[in-house]
């Protein structure tokens, strides 16, 4: 038994069996036969079977899987800035968050295909109600980060999984992916919480300094930017809500619903960029004479600099950004081609004449502009 135990992913030790007791499970043969289609079923099982660990599993099934979804579902994964990061060695990749599944998958296809330490990766409790779901979390090495607490069952939450992440990076060695902020961004405005930053400095050893921890656990700004967010149609509602200053409640399928089309929606091209790892940084942010808080906020602002300069800007970004502010500023960065590609997708995806509709679809795609422009870079 460990601390940890309600919030972690399989040990090594336990993949075997957890892949016996789901084996025939109706997902895991779809998963097989997605990844492992030219093999008969027998063969498939056997492979299944034949992993002894997290990373069997995910370089001799979950990768193959995720080949065959870019290549159905994209025109291309490109990465960039891998070869900041050494070999065996852990780092803290804060992100921006657009799609569930594929955000965390797609960065530890690039670590694996550059021969990097993999991740363990934080996803939602609420995320994983189904029991199949939970399982294939366990499988990919994600901890739970538990939602809908009391404030005092949060800040004990939030001190475990301090804990659990600087156990990761400092003890074990493993890099650990983290979302910039709670849940996705809807609106494609990326910001890092204070919070999110909170919680890392409460896996400070007593005595320690928090900035020279945060040193410590080598932060590393990521962007991963969709050409389409296959799920820009599901996010709508909440952000028609949000609008209206209304609460928001998810139908009961509503995040299996996203899994999925993230999975098997047409994303076009996919960018992941990792940024330079913050060191001089901090120590200039910790030589400020300003309360911690400020710090935290300074550190955060920062991050939301990193991530918006390596954001990878496709023709869709600039369109809806022009087509919001009703001009061509943008114009030399797609063709008319692309445009009236992108103004069918409106047509599909946004009721006539809903003009807040429009607004909330177009600046889904057009804030990664905005925020650019914004930080003057």
């Amino acid at each position: 038994m460990t601390p940890f135990d309600h919030i972690r992913p399989y040990f090594d030790s336990e993949v075997n069996q957890a892949l016996h007791n789901i084996k025939d499970h109706p997902i895991i043969k779809a998963l097989l036969t997605f990844s492992l289609g030219n093999l008969p079923e027998a063969e498939q099982q056997a492979a299944l079977l034949d992993c002894h660990s997290i990373y069997d599993f995910q370089s001799k099934i979950v990768y193959n899987a995720i080949q065959q979804v870019l290549s159905q579902t994209s025109e291309g994964f490109t990465t960039s800035g891998f070869e900041k990061l050494e070999k065996d060695t852990s780092y803290l990749f804060v992100s921006n968050h657009r799609d569930i599944i594929l955000d965390t998958t797609l960065i530890n296809v690039a670590l694996y295909e550059h021969g990097l330490v993999m991740t363990a990766s934080a996803i939602g409790d609420n995320l994983v109600q189904q029991p199949i779901l939970l399982e294939l979390s366990k499988l990919n090495r994600n901890f739970l980060v538990q939602r809908s607490l009391s404030p005092r069952e949060m800040l004990q939450s939030s001190r475990l999984l301090s804990q659990y992440i600087r156990k990761n990076l400092v003890e074990d060695n493993r890099s650990v992916w983290l979302a910039q902020r709670e849940g996705r961004t809807k609106d494609g405005n990326d910001l890092t919480q204070q919070g999110v930053l909170k919680m890392l400095a409460m896996g400070c050893a007593q005595g320690e300094d928090v900035w020279e921890y945060f040193k410590k656990i080598r932060i590393v700004p990521v962007s991963i930017s969709y050409e389409f967010d296959p799920t820009d149609k599901l996010k709508m509602p909440e952000l028609m809500a949000k609008y209206y200053e209304q609460e928001y409640i998810k139908s009961s399928n509503e995040d299996f619903n996203s899994i999925l089309k993230g999975l098997t929606g047409q994303k076009k091209r996919i960018h992941l960029a990792i940024g330079n790892i913050l060191n001089a940084e901090l120590d200039e942010i910790a030589d400020q004479n300003d309360p911690q808080n400020k710090k935290l906020q300074d550190l955060a602002e920062l991050i939301d600099r990193r991530i918006y300069a390596n954001y990878k800007l496709w023709p869709s970004n600039y369109i809806a950004c022009d087509l919001f502010f009703q001009s061509d500023k943008y114009m030399a960065h797609y063709t008319e081609r692309e445009k009236k590609q992108f103004e069918r997708r409106i047509d599909k995806r946004v009721e006539p004449y809903n003009w807040l509709a429009l607004k909330n679809f177009l600046m889904m795609y057009a804030n990664p502009v905005v925020n650019l422009e914004k930080a003057g870079l």
